[in-house]
């Protein structure tokens, strides 16, 4: 094992200058805001801090396992945000004061979503289920493999796959197109 991977053998103040930068840009791929990226990171941090002992040296080195941490949090935030939108938008509804967004908006949305339920219906159904299972159900890719009782690596296959085709057809061949950098380690 790298000693750049075992966690015990290094500073906390280390560990921030080597994970700060992968993590955060990991955590703003998921959330897509740079704020709620620096609370997640740093809650990451925090969690680490408070119980060392979570890390297993055993079951992998400290980057992996500190930026699944991290994803973790990112998701879990991604789930209170939009909960807390669901909240604040039946409490208007309920209050009669719905919001109005401009129709341009309206619409545009409207065409996203039919692309994208396009581009789902293309996909073959055992990638469009691990798809949705994932991303409107919220379940892990763990989750999935148990209740579709398909091998774990078998339901990662099916998501890239999956997110591969979809993404070019959303992005046909010529179409401009903007892919998110990979975080390196992660």
């Amino acid at each position: 094992m790298d000693r750049s991977d075992t966690a015990a053998d290094t500073s906390f103040a280390d560990l921030l200058d080597q994970y700060t930068a992968r993590a955060w840009a990991l955590a703003r791929r998921i959330l897509g805001d740079d704020r709620l990226a620096e609370d997640v990171v740093q809650e990451a941090f925090l969690a680490y801090w408070r119980n060392p002992a979570a890390y297993d040296g055993t079951r992998g080195p400290f980057g992996s396992w500190f930026l699944a941490l991290v994803h973790h949090k990112a998701v879990d935030a991604v789930r209170r945000e939009e909960s807390q939108r669901r909240r604040v938008d039946a409490a208007a509804q309920l209050a009669g004061q719905d919001t109005v967004r401009d129709v341009a908006e309206t619409v545009a949305d409207r065409i996203t979503d039919l692309r994208v339920r396009s581009a789902l219906e293309a996909l073959p159904p055992l990638q469009r289920e691990a798809l949705v299972l994932a991303y409107w159900g919220g379940y892990t890719q763990r989750e999935i493999a148990q209740r579709t009782g398909a091998p774990l690596g078998t339901v990662k296959t099916r998501m890239f796959t999956g997110m591969r085709r979809l993404h070019e057809g959303l992005h046909p061949v010529g179409a401009p197109s903007v892919v998110a950098p990979r975080v390196a380690g992660g």
